[in-house]
């Protein structure tokens, strides 16, 4: 798994909640209100991110399963030392 795909799709998830965010906090209903703000710039980055950060998804999470396929096909030290004894 590269760092860079992590990178960039944590900082793109971000910015599809923060850009909105401030967008709402313009307005003076959502400044007294800022926990509905909140609210509202979540479900927007939520659905920015399902239509526009599919790829990025999915980099990162092939290469979290390919770490976790070498991580499970390592032998364990148990399973050495197991076969060192002659057992």
């Amino acid at each position: 798994m590269r760092a860079r795909s992590v990178v960039v799709y944590t900082v793109l998830r971000l910015l599809a909640f923060l850009v909105p965010f401030g967008i709402l906090m313009i307005f003076p209903l959502f400044r007294e209100y800022y926990w509905l703000a909140a609210v509202f710039a979540a479900l927007i980055g939520l659905s920015l991110s399902m239509l526009f950060l599919r790829r990025p998804l999915d980099e990162v999470s092939a290469g979290l399963a390919a770490r976790r396929r070498e991580e499970r096909s390592a032998a364990s030290d148990e399973e050495v030392e197991d076969g060192a004894d002659g057992r």
